[in-house]
């Protein structure tokens, strides 16, 4: 039986390196074919229809490209499984990833916020031309710019024309790719939390991945309904739907990845904004220019409410891309509370802003919003404990510390998920304990988010004795 296990996982392996040189070459053709599409392109430069053609087909040659490129770190996934190379390779993927998600997604809330801004701040009134709907003068980096916004389209479509749209594709897709990396291949660590819900990881993964599906359907029969018309009354039922995901996210997965889960969400209503509504609108407005066919109307007015939309998001989801680093949010008893309060807080102060944009202010919305934030700053501050301590030795403390916590924070993990100590933390000594004295009581007394998911099973006996230590001074010697 051994003997055979040992033979399966060695074909599994070579298999893996003849897919990785595969698809190693399949790239590098692709490579090359873009570099021919954009050399064509170039010698039919007055050619309009090869270009849109030529155009056309590079978008396709670049999703293979992506797709190729995962394909590849698959194979790669898959040679070093079981040896100490896979923590370092999932690490790393996780650095990569994160970092291009942050990225792309950087360039695409500076674009929503710069375009909104454009869109309340355009001249409307003074020496206008029929055909535009306003303009606006600005001065950056040293230069002047003078932006000019037609009411429908110009009367010729310029050859040029820059989308903005791959911003939004590449945040999604790294943000999906970082779903992958850290809850999706580690569900029992960072996904499923037995305390909160029983999962298998099939199950996990289609409520995570169905939920987005769910929401987007709910949110696109509410823009097309008859409650866009009244936009108070479209923001009241938004607020309720995403505080019964954020419910829902809390009931189900861990704290954490209920948080961040709620963030993916809205981030897919975003994208899905982006490639089902706004860019289709904005190519059939060309289209149709190009035809010498006067532009649908309506099609710029879906499009721009669906933009506006994606600008209130952007701050839900900047809050949810830092949350894993505050753990009094997600750890709280309450999270859905906190996490829809706050929501609700950044999309109060984005409304500010564009009304201040406009030239029109508000006096309550900005002090509204600055409170709700602060009362959530209140409510999850740690509530001090009326337990009697008595002399806690760091014998005690450390035998916790070796049954619950040593798996993952050791300078050699024994933990089936992270072979290299998250963050840098080790416990392997006194004084490393005690240095992160501060950090313990935090993660692991006050909001009780360590050990990750509760995995070791600490029980608030020990908590509490390491809340004790901790108040007596965290002293090495037995008292």
């Amino acid at each position: 039986m051994f003997i055979h296990l040992v033979r399966v996982i060695r074909v599994q392996k070579i298999m893996a390196i003849f897919l990785l040189i595969l698809f190693t070459a399949i790239l590098v053709m692709l490579i090359i074919m873009t570099y021919r599409i954009h050399s064509i392109a170039g010698k039919h430069i007055d050619d309009e229809a090869i270009h849109e053609k030529a155009g056309w087909i590079q978008g396709w040659v670049y999703g293979a490209i992506i797709c190729t490129i995962i394909a590849i770190i698959a194979s790669i996934y898959f040679i070093v499984r079981g040896t100490p190379y896979e923590g370092h390779l999932m690490e790393w993927l996780n650095i990569v990833v994160r970092v291009m998600h942050i990225t792309f997604g950087i360039a695409w809330i500076g674009a929503s916020f710069y375009f909104v801004f454009l869109e309340n701040a355009l001249n409307r009134t003074e020496n206008i031309r029929d055909e535009l709907a306003g303009n606006l003068w600005a001065v950056h980096g040293g230069g002047f710019y003078y932006l000019e916004k037609y009411k429908v389209a110009p009367k010729t479509i310029p050859r040029h024309l820059h989308w903005f749209k791959y911003e939004a594709y590449f945040t999604w897709v790294s943000g999906m790719g970082l779903l992958f990396i850290i809850y999706y291949f580690n569900t029992s660590a960072m996904l499923i939390d037995t305390n909160v819900l029983k999962l298998s990881t099939a199950a996990a993964i289609s409520i995570s991945l169905g939920s987005f599906i769910v929401a987007w359907i709910i949110y696109d029969l509410m823009c097309k309904s008859p409650l866009r018309k009244i936009p108070w009354l479209f923001a009241l039922t938004g607020i309720i739907i995403l505080t019964g995901f954020a419910y829902f996210y809390s009931h189900v997965f861990s704290g954490r990845a209920a948080f961040i889960h709620f963030g993916a969400m809205i981030g897919s209503l975003m994208v899905a904004n982006v490639f089902f509504v706004i860019i289709p609108s904005q190519k059939a407005m060309v289209n149709a220019a190009k035809k010498g066919m006067a532009p649908d109307p309506q099609k710029g007015k879906n499009a721009l409410f669906r933009s506006i939309s994606n600008n209130y998001f952007t701050l839900p989801v900047l809050f949810v891309m830092v949350s894993n680093h505050f753990p009094s949010t997600f750890g709280n008893k309450y999270q859905w509370i906190v996490l829809a309060a706050i929501s609700l807080g950044s999309a109060g102060i984005k409304h500010w802003l564009n009304l201040r944009e406009q030239g029109r202010l508000s006096v309550w919305i900005m002090p509204v919003s600055v409170l709700l934030l602060l009362a959530v700053a209140y409510v999850t501050a740690p509530q001090p404990s009326t337990t009697k301590c008595r002399p806690v030795s760091y014998a005690e403390v450390n035998a916790i510390v070796q049954q619950r916590c040593i798996q993952c924070h050791s300078s050699r993990p024994t933990d089936n998920v992270y072979t290299a100590p998250p963050n840098g933390v080790k416990y392997d000594t006194p004084r490393e304990i005690i240095a992160k004295k501060d950090l313990i009581m935090q993660r692991v007394v006050i909001t009780k988010t360590m050990p990750q998911n509760n995995k070791t099973n600490m029980t608030l006996e020990e908590r509490d004795l390491i809340r004790c230590w901790i108040e007596q001074g965290a002293n090495p010697q037995t008292p």
